[in-house]
């Protein structure tokens, strides 16, 4: 599984939240917006938009600071007997509102740096949506394509034994990334179930094959979320889904889903996909799967695709299109796509895919975001279905699993919707104000 949940901005913010003279953030268009948790909360008390005095620069400083962060040196075995020293990261953010949730990633340029930040991420995605988690996110820096599968299962096996009891149902509970998928899920499984005779022990990992007690439609459930915010804008725009233009950026398990449910279910033409190696486009709609198949059978390369014509990776995030969704790379969305782009709504299907200067001419033009807290939040949503189900050995089937996803996304989009108008601000500053009053009302009622 492909889902590229990548970083936001490095930059710490600490200073800036114990600082009562501090200035507007940097790249707000005079406090006019906000591009990611620490400028939105910022901008938020500078407007005065929280009733809660309690809600200080404090108890910011506090919500904005990681619990814990984890830093391993693992000693991985090599199949021709030499040792390779492994770095490994798991940040825990916070966990006011319930257990630690976070993916794991492998990839060779890991650090702790953009591990914290993603935990920090995911503390308010999953407070928007009102799901019982707090946020975490680990990594492992390895290029697992240089690794063989007994190393691969050597390698996850160890980082469970290193994490011991910071990981459990209830303490912290993982869950696929960039580079991991089921079959990682199973072996961490696996390994924590040998060391913890607790009950319950599927519960540790969420994002597991169904054999293993993962949830149905966990692997869609990211791209149908993004689906579903595009609808749901329809609705409170008053558009026929089927007039608009899609182009996606990500063909991976995110984009790929998306434009299959977005061209079959809301009947909108998918104009545009690119992946790691090419793009391609046709102003009269793509066969998502006939795409699909060729990409799978030229190892990722579509530019051979006949349906479509070839045109530069980076070009697609400029074709004239009206939806805008980036499913790939963080900070895709640079000032000079933001200036370039046609399009009149952009769904972040990636994390942080807006840079902050991109995020301040999205707002100069008027153009309608959909922040990544929200729109890829359905994957959270679904491993919460799955932790929930592996606690009460009961399970869903494919129906009821989409049935209450959607109502959870449902509802948080026409959330966001209501405090924007309330209050006149935008939709990311929107979903962070919502996000920060369910993390900061759990924290002070707990004593902070």
């Amino acid at each position: 599984m492909n889902i590229e949940l990548l970083s936001e901005d490095k930059q710490s913010n600490r200073k800036e939240f114990m600082n009562n003279e501090a200035k507007w953030p940097e790249h707000t268009e005079e406090g006019q917006t906000c591009y990611n948790a620490a400028t939105c909360f910022t901008l938020n008390r500078k407007q005065g938009l929280h009733t809660n005095q309690k809600i200080d620069d404090t108890l910011l400083s506090y919500l904005n600071t990681c619990k814990r962060e984890i830093i391993m040196e693992i000693p991985l075995r090599r199949d021709d007997g030499s040792l390779m020293p492994v770095k490994a990261y798991r940040v825990q953010h916070n966990n006011a509102r319930g257990p630690f949730k976070g993916g794991i990633r492998y990839h060779q340029d890991v650090d702790l740096a953009e591990v914290r930040n993603m935990a920090n991420l995911m503390t308010w995605k999953t407070a928007l949506v009102d799901i019982p988690f707090g946020g975490a996110k680990g990594g492992i820096a390895v290029n697992p394509k240089e690794l063989s599968e007994h190393e691969l299962r050597r390698l996850t096996k160890a980082l469970v034994a290193h994490l011991g009891p910071n990981i459990g149902p209830h303490i912290d509970i993982p869950a696929p990334d960039v580079n991991t998928n089921p079959q990682v899920m199973s072996w961490i499984f696996d390994e924590y179930s040998k060391l913890n005779s607790s009950t319950s022990p599927l519960a540790v990992v969420t994002g597991k094959p169904v054999e293993l007690g993962g949830s149905i439609a966990r692997l869609e459930a990211t791209g149908r979320g993004v689906a579903i915010m595009l609808r749901e804008y329809c609705k409170y725009k008053d558009i026929d889904p089927s007039s608009l233009r899609v182009a996606i950026q990500g063909f991976g398990n995110v984009g790929y889903y998306a434009a299959k449910i977005i061209s079959l279910e809301l009947k909108s033409k998918v104009v545009g996909i690119s992946n790691a190696i090419s793009a391609i486009v046709n102003p009269a709609g793509i066969d998502i799967e006939a795409a699909k198949a060729y990409e799978d059978e030229h190892q990722g390369d579509l530019s051979g695709f006949s349906g479509a014509k070839h045109i530069g990776r980076d070009d697609l995030l400029v074709i004239d299109c009206d939806v805008l969704i980036p499913a790939a790379l963080s900070h895709a969305i640079t000032r000079e796509v933001a200036n370039k782009t046609t399009a009149k709504l952009v769904i972040e299907a990636a994390n942080a895919p807006t840079t902050a200067e991109g995020n301040a001419v999205l707002h100069q033009k008027g153009i309608f975001i959909i922040p990544s807290i929200l729109a890829n939040a359905g994957g959270v949503v679904a491993s919460y279905f799955e932790w929930t189900q592996n606690l009460q050995q009961f399970y869903w089937d494919y129906e009821h699993t989409v049935a209450e996803l959607d109502k959870r996304m449902v509802k948080a989009f026409w959330e966001v919707i209501a405090v924007s108008e309330k209050h006149g601000i935008g939709s990311r500053q929107a979903a962070y104000f919502i996000a920060l009053e369910r993390v900061a009302a759990a924290a002070l009622l707990r004593g902070f």
